[in-house]
């Protein structure tokens, strides 16, 4: 799985960047569980990164609360589905840190219909129940 990670159109990590660790998984596997290093651990330092610019490095940083991100993945049986599932999620974490802040709401009075559709129903509702008492 050698290679740039892509985490978007504009953001590529470069395969230097990112360091893998291997070890052995818990879990199924049989008697190969005991011998094949298949959990593996990513990890990427996004302070010491040049893939991303400065703004949206202190976005990320500000986001993750950590300046290294390690992502473990062992619920496959094969080291290569391992590395797959980890480049995934480290992908998606640093989709969703780097994204930019939604627009914020802008608030708006309520229009003179609603406000009157709203008293209405209120009256309406009130006439209902005082007709139901008795006189």
């Amino acid at each position: 799985m050698p290679g740039p990670l892509i985490v978007n159109n504009s953001v590529v990590i470069p395969d230097t960047e990112l360091v893998w660790r291997f070890s052995r998984s818990s879990g199924p596997g049989g008697q190969g569980v005991n011998t094949t290093d298949s959990r593996v651990e990513l990890s990427f330092d996004v302070s010491a990164t040049t893939a991303l610019p400065p703004a949206l490095k202190a976005r990320a940083i500000d986001r993750l609360g950590a300046a290294t991100i390690t992502i473990a993945a062992s619920e496959y049986r094969s080291q290569l589905r391992n590395r797959e599932a980890a480049e995934h999620r480290l992908a998606q974490k640093l989709r969703e840190a780097i994204a930019p802040p939604p627009k914020r709401r802008r608030s708006t009075k309520p229009s003179r219909g609603s406000v009157e559709r709203r008293i209405a129903a209120k009256k309406h509702r009130s006439d209902v129940k005082r007709l139901r008492r008795d006189p």
